[in-house]
């Protein structure tokens, strides 16, 4: 048999890296130094040392590692940090630690934009050995008006992304995420909703192609990876099947002036009848029209209301001090602030709402204030990338509703805040084309009779562990208080607000019976009945379980699909 000579090479080169391993093994060069030789020796472009890794003994590493978590919980002592940061500069530096990490039989995590709710992008609760592997290098964007498409690479964040289409057209958007920070890799590989989804869908609704690096080290498209590859990444949760590299979008069309608006309610203005009512019309308003509700409590002067149930006194420096719930009604409309205004007194004249209180602006200078920057912040803003100011801990935890949560409960909801500083609730409304769109179209599921979904969340500066074991145990007791007012059988959840207390899978065997059983509780919560088939996808392009996390897809034979 004629063995070419393109096959002579690669099978040299696998010879040569064997001997590599074998000759580390065999001496005492640490992690870091095996891993940085064989990046160099499997692409094409080497890369200094100082540029691209960063050990634990750098001066670089803390600042780096931290530069853009979100949740400071996942710089808490108790958990592992990575063994070594690197930063590729081009596709062929990812392939590589691909199949470096394999060779050396090190984990590899990949971090986006940092905004995994729990940090497992870039720390381990089971003190797993592993390289993070930081993207944010790759964050190129490229837009095609006329294809009414973009490319962007996963370095980069939603905010970039929306800036970059503004440059080019003042009438396509793209419907994704309402903070700008969020680092477009893994948000798409979550489902990804927005102020924009009940006119257009998901951003993972509006994925038309993707390349991403597989557990082989192959770089692939949507045609080579195959259609059950290329569903499963969008919405399947990150960390599972690959790295993703880029993203091809597709745009949708925005008018060239769209109005915003906020208003806000506290107890003794009626603010518990009109979120009921809100409940009861917020998935049947106009596809153009998200009205989303921030609840949280705060200090009030109204010192006339006289129902006990909507303060609780306290003394600070010798004054009674009140608090009261707030809501805030904060709603993006693709159109006009008269047609807006006609919407809103035919669905949802309850909130009363005026001409004085509608803002009309472009769709970019919308994204600014759907993410609560002060009105004169300017739109260049959206380039700081991942840079995120007044960082905290917090723990976050989310429902799905399908029917009106009663009076009575959200009384029970307000009681329960007032026992937190600063908890917050975000009421997103469904409906429209969400409701229209299979729910097995892609891996997210939460479609035709979902009203509402609610991200619970409590935040805290740094403290020991009796405090945050305190707000954990808060969210906790309110999650179970709520049990009786959400989705049931199974109880579901947003898995880009993932939660590690719906389970945690056995890392280094999650075929074992016991992570088997927890994957079968948080998995349908996430994906319902789509997570068979995710199981049956991750069993084809990964079997050996390379890709892997605390919630990562299990292989397990026992999770049956087809």
């Amino acid at each position: 048999m004629m063995v070419s000579p393109s096959s002579i090479i690669i099978i040299l080169s696998l010879l040569l890296i064997d001997l590599l391993s074998a000759s580390w093994a065999a001496t005492d060069d640490s992690i870091q130094d095996r891993f940085y030789h064989c990046i160099n020796f499997n692409t094409n472009v080497s890369i200094p040392f100082s540029e691209a890794f960063f050990t634990p003994n750098n001066a670089s590493f803390s600042s780096i590692f931290q530069s853009i978590a979100q949740n400071l919980r996942s710089l808490d002592q108790s958990r592992s940090k990575p063994e070594l940061i690197f930063t590729p500069l081009a596709e062929s530096h990812v392939q590589a630690a691909v199949m470096c990490a394999k060779d050396l039989g090190i984990q590899l995590r990949t971090r986006s934009g940092g905004h995994d709710y729990e940090g497992i992008s870039s720390s381990s609760v089971k003190k797993s050995q592993f390289v993070m592997i930081d993207m944010s290098k790759l964050r190129s964007i490229n837009v095609s008006i006329e294809d009414n498409a973009t490319w962007v690479q996963t370095g980069a964040t939603i905010g970039e992304l929306y800036y970059r289409i503004s440059e080019k057209s003042k009438i396509l958007g793209f419907p994704a995420g309402l903070c700008p920070t969020v680092g477009i890799g893994g948000h798409l590989t979550g489902g990804a909703y927005g102020p924009m989804m009940r006119k257009f869908g998901l951003g993972a609704d509006n994925v038309i192609d993707a390349r991403i690096v597989d557990a082989t080290g192959r770089i692939l498209d949507r045609s080579s990876m195959g259609e059950e590859f290329f569903w499963a990444i969008r919405g399947g949760g990150g960390g599972s099947f690959g790295i993703l590299l880029a993203w091809k979008l597709r745009l949708v069309p925005v008018p060239p002036i769209v109005t915003v608006f906020t208003v806000s309610r506290t107890l003794e203005k009626g603010a518990t009848k009109l979120l009921y009512r809100w409940q009861q019309v917020a998935d049947k308003l106009d596809e153009n029209l998200f009205i989303r509700v921030l609840v949280q409590p705060i200090n009030s002067t109204d010192h006339a209301a006289t129902r006990k149930t909507v303060f609780i006194g306290e003394f600070s420096n010798g004054f009674l001090r009140n608090r009261t719930i707030q809501t805030s009604y904060q709603a993006l409309f693709l159109g006009r602030a008269d047609r807006l205004l006609q919407e809103m007194k035919k669905r949802f004249p309850e909130l009363g709402l005026v001409q004085e209180d509608c803002i009309e602006m472009s769709w970019i200078e919308s994204v600014i204030y759907i993410a609560l920057y002060p009105r004169n912040t300017p739109i260049e803003y959206l380039l700081q990338g991942g840079t995120v100011y007044n960082k905290s801990k917090f723990k976050a935890k989310s429902d799905f509703v399908k029917e009106p949560i009663p009076e009575y409960a959200l009384e029970g909801i307000w009681k329960r805040f007032f026992e937190e500083d600063t908890p917050l609730a975000i009421w997103n409304p469904y409906g429209g084309i969400m409701s229209k769109i299979s729910d097995s179209e892609i891996p997210f599921p939460h479609r035709k009779g979902t009203r509402i979904m609610i991200q619970w969340i409590i935040k805290w500066q740094n403290g020991d562990e009796e405090r945050t074991a305190k707000h954990i145990d808060w969210i906790r007791r309110l999650y179970d208080f709520m049990t009786p007012y959400v989705s049931k059988l199974p109880r579901l959840a947003y898995v880009n607000y993932r939660d590690l207390d719906l389970g945690i899978l056995d890392e280094k065997n999650n075929a074992n019976h016991s992570s088997v059983l927890q994957a079968n509780i948080w998995g349908p919560k996430y994906f319902k009945h789509n997570f068979e088939k995710l199981v049956f996808v991750k069993r084809k392009v990964d079997p050996n379980n390379f890709f892997r996390h605390e919630q990562s897809i299990p292989t397990s034979r026992l999770v049956r699909w087809k």
